[in-house]
């Protein structure tokens, strides 16, 4: 996967085919995407975090792939759910019931926009003060702090879902 990443300054984006993963490692399972009950935990995990990572390295979009039961909605947002959670940034909708559960996973929510609006500037406020960390609601707040939540106003910005800066 690092190679790929590598191989094109036009690359924009990886996209995690599950299924092609599935078949060329002869995964046991039909299903495109999803849990599969005969592994505990997410079997896609390991492969998802080492294309984030290269996507990462890169400059890259990561982009996760399909899920092929479109009639189970919980199932398509628990997997975008998870794939967020490691750093994916959108999944492919095989149908048009799926294109409102992944903006619906994939946008961040208001409150989520306004701790992060909190959190930049409480460390302004700190670094006018000369320090490189800060509290906030009880919890300490550095440099990796700053990164998580401009990500988040980032991503807010970039997808239309502003909130007023001023806003608390």
């Amino acid at each position: 996967v690092e190679a790929i990443a590598q191989s094109s300054r036009r690359l924009e984006a990886l996209h995690f085919g599950v299924a092609d993963y599935a078949a060329s490692c002869r995964a046991r399972t039909v299903s495109i995407g999803g849990l599969n009950p005969d592994y505990p935990g997410d079997q896609w995990h390991a492969a998802l975090s080492r294309m984030i990572v290269a996507c990462r390295a890169y400059g890259l979009r990561a982009i996760d792939g399909p899920f092929g039961d479109f009639k189970d909605p919980d199932g398509f947002r628990a997997g975008a759910r998870r794939g967020a959670a490691l750093g994916i940034e959108g999944k492919w909708a095989i149908h048009p019931s799926q294109i409102a559960l992944a903006n619906e996973v994939f946008t961040p929510p208001d409150a989520e926009v306004d701790r992060a609006r909190r959190i930049l500037a409480a460390l302004d406020e700190a670094a006018k003060e000369g320090r490189g960390a800060a509290q906030l609601e009880g919890r300490m707040i550095d440099a990796a702090s700053a990164r998580m939540a401009q990500n988040v106003v980032q991503t807010a910005e970039a997808i239309g879902n502003r909130v007023p800066a001023g806003r608390a």
